[in-house]
């Protein structure tokens, strides 16, 4: 499936791991439409690992385990259709899933087959237990190649966490967005580490392959499969902003059935979910204004990123009316002074002969203000939180 826009919606992963099973999965879709989720975009519902028995049946075939799913998994796809959900499932390119469990390596065009007929919208392929002898590209190119020739248009989320240079082949693979870190944690540490690793492989996101920086831990709250610690609400709201503003797919991984206002005000901002489903999908660049790396120095290899500063990036992109998004991620533990948190307009493209400024709103608090003497000066932001502004241009005078 060629996609434009991030995928949005929920996996099981994050909150349950293994102890996921039909009526939780039935709850979590009545809850995205009666809190007002599927409106506002999240419409996949994945079921990520240990959903089958420990073997293939007779005839190969998956099985799903009889105990946790008692109805099959039509019946699930059958409950999330009729409530304007889509369905989505997990698999692994090895000869087992992370858990353990059987996987789809030389059964890639059977288990396609079962997911179309079980009317599968989504596969999330993992990349465990995988055999050395087959190259990482050929691996995801098999199940690729059998999701398109299954009878049925099944989106293709390949998760082999950026190994094997991930980057340089995916988009050759068919899948519509890739994993290009390891397994997020619910912890201010594990946010911190994969924001600073994702931001050295920004131009490699956009329309029909979406870098996937891994599930959102927002309102976990150190609960769960993988909480650890929990995070504060700035954190969370760094998390999400970060996480939109990079284009990544927005899977919720906490429990929907019991999330908390604050946690539903940050998964809700349409604001910043606007950001991430602008129909252009450009990349970020970044415009901290102490930089300038000249274009003739510039490669594409991490020795480019050395001059920015990954502990608290400016970053801007460029939206299909012609506004501009804008934010500051202090990602750092001290707050962003005057001169870092400073942004000319020749950094965004704007040169002065324009006779233009911005008028810029945050997107958080809904202020609103003009930028004056061609610079954005975004006074204060503190440690662990963000800034996040829709610029809009418009005549100087």
């Amino acid at each position: 499936m060629f996609t434009t826009r991030p995928p949005m919606g929920w996996n099981s992963w994050n909150t349950f791991g293994p102890k996921i099973h039909e009526k939780l999965i039935m709850e979590i879709a009545d809850a995205m439409v009666e809190k007002g989720y599927r409106d506002a975009g999240y419409t996949y519902i994945v079921i990520d690992d240990c959903w089958s028995l420990r073997e293939r049946d007779a005839e190969g075939n998956l099985v799903p385990d009889p105990e946790k799913f008692p109805h099959g998994m039509k019946y699930i796809a059958d409950y999330l259709h009729q409530r304007g959900l889509n369905f989505g499932m997990y698999s692994c390119a090895g000869y087992l899933t992370c858990a353990g469990y059987p996987a789809s390596y030389e059964h890639e065009w059977d288990d396609a087959k079962s997911f179309a007929e079980w009317e599968v919208d989504f596969l999330k392929y993992d990349y465990c237990f995988h055999p050395v002898s087959v190259r990482a590209d050929i691996l995801y190119k098999r199940m690729g190649l059998a999701l398109a020739n299954c009878g049925r248009d099944i989106l293709f989320s390949a998760c082999s966490w950026g190994s094997d240079h991930t980057r340089r082949w995916i988009k050759e693979t068919g899948a519509s967005m890739w994993r290009s870190t390891g397994d997020i944690m619910d912890s201010w540490a594990s946010i911190r580490d994969i924001a600073q690793s994702q931001l050295k492989v920004m131009e490699y996101n956009g329309h029909g392959c979406f870098n996937d920086m891994d599930m959102l831990v927002v309102g976990m709250n150190g609960k769960g499969n993988v909480g650890l610690t929990g995070c504060t609400y700035e954190e969370y709201r760094l998390h999400f902003s970060l996480w939109a503003f990079m284009n990544s797919p927005l899977m919720i991984g906490c429990d929907i059935r019991q999330m908390d206002e604050q946690t539903r005000s940050i998964l809700t901002n349409r604001d910043i979910l606007a950001i991430n489903q602008d129909p252009d999908g450009r990349s970020p660049f970044f415009v901290n204004s102490h930089v300038f790396t000249p274009a003739e120095n510039r490669s594409p290899d991490d020795a480019f990123y050395k001059d920015y500063p990954l502990d608290t990036p400016i970053l801007a992109k460029f939206l299909s009316n012609g506004d501009i998004a804008i934010g500051l991620f202090n990602l750092s533990d001290t707050e962003v002074s005057m001169w870092q948190g400073t942004i000319t307009f020749d950094m965004l493209g704007l040169p002065a002969t324009s006779g233009k400024t911005l008028e810029l709103r945050d997107l958080w608090s809904g202020e609103v203000f003009r930028a004056v003497n061609g610079v954005i000066q975004i006074n204060k932001c503190a440690p662990h939180d963000c800034r996040v502004f829709r610029a809009r241009i418009v005549d100087a005078n």
